[in-house]
């Protein structure tokens, strides 16, 4: 299976700040989700629109709970904060 060396970079990140597993292996789901849901963009390329359009689309589409759209917005937060990415 080929991995996205982008999501490489990020589970390295998460690694290196000694993250748990289960949070390395939550922030990237959320993370390949946001990616995803955006056409697959790189993140560097969206910002505040994108990023709440994705967390709309959580709450009001999915029906996800708001623990969930936190942990979205939290591993996002992550993404932006760590990966030195421009909002």
């Amino acid at each position: 299976m080929n991995k996205s060396p982008f999501l490489e970079s990020v589970r390295i990140e998460l690694r290196t700040r000694r993250y748990s597993l289960k949070t390395e292996k939550a922030y990237l789901h959320w993370i390949k989700r946001f990616i995803l849901f955006n056409d697959k963009r790189h993140p560097e390329g969206m910002g505040n629109v994108e990023i709440e359009r994705f967390l709309n689309h959580l709450a009001c589409n999915r029906l996800v709970s708001a623990a969930t759209q936190n942990l979205a917005l939290c591993a996002i937060i992550f993404l932006y904060r760590y990966k030195k990415l421009k909002v």
